[in-house]
């Protein structure tokens, strides 16, 4: 059973077609990479697939349940989870406060109580530890009390990482998560994304231009090239193809 599908997923800018009836679907317990060239519709399905953006033709489900009509922070409440390339944080508050309004977030979305002084203490000690244990989880216990601002470029994306978390989301979307990083910073975003892979009930779902990367984390690969989907199958597969080495990876075929 597939988690998250688009049928047919299309939008229009004028008369160029972006993303261009793209059928799709993506099982738990499996990460697949997206990957095209430039201008190939990538970072545009994810804003469909997300909610940034409003498709002319087509439909986004979730577990069965279609979202197209749903904004971006419905979709985030039933479980997309999307970190984008630019960091989408609180940058005044603590790395604690930014964690633990994400983790109110899904609670509330969950159920709703009536408000006394013994549900508001207990409710802020509760999401203040389940906070600090993604933290723990991601390495940054120990960063909990820094404004948000201050944080390297790297910490900032492991901090989005955490959010996606505390929100439970149930599909993980990474857009070029290494984008920006040093050598030094890179593998630890990386090894966050193989630990959330270990969880076989979450779709992890991945653009990346980096082929070493692709190689390493994904399951399947994917790849558009002018919105359309062109390649769907097994890494080895999908890599190995010569007209996919050559025109959407940018490989140049050998002579024959």
């Amino acid at each position: 059973m597939s988690l998250l599908a688009t049928r047919d997923l299309t939008i229009r800018f004028g008369g160029h077609v972006a993303v261009n009836g793209v059928t799709c679907s993506f099982e738990p317990g499996t990460l697949t990479a997206i990957v095209g060239p430039n201008g190939a519709g990538k970072t545009t399905y994810f804003n469909l697939i997300s909610g940034q953006l409003k498709a002319t033709g087509g439909s986004v489900s979730l577990d069965g349940r279609d979202l197209s009509g749903l904004p971006a922070s419905a979709r985030t409440r039933a479980g997309l989870g999307r970190a984008f390339q630019l960091t989408n944080l609180f940058p005044n508050l603590s790395v604690l406060e930014n964690v633990r309004l994400a983790v109110q977030a899904a609670r509330e979305g969950a159920h709703r109580r009536g408000l006394n002084l013994w549900s508001i203490w207990s409710d802020h000690a509760a999401l203040t530890r389940r906070a600090v244990e993604i933290l723990e989880a991601v390495a940054m216990a120990d960063r909990q009390q820094v404004v948000v601002a201050s944080l390297p470029h790297g910490d900032q994306r492991k901090l989005e990482v955490a959010l996606l978390m505390a929100l439970e989301s149930r599909v993980f979307m990474f857009d070029e998560p290494t984008a920006g990083m040093n050598a030094a910073e890179a593998p630890v975003i990386l090894n966050l994304i193989r630990k959330l892979k270990e969880d076989k009930s979450k779709t992890i779902l991945l653009v990346e231009h980096k082929m070493d990367v692709v190689r390493e984390l994904a399951d399947r690969i994917i790849v558009l090239h002018n919105g359309t989907l062109v390649a769907d199958g097994d890494p080895a597969t999908v890599i190995a193809s010569p007209v996919v080495q050559e025109a959407y990876l940018g490989v140049a075929r050998e002579a024959a």
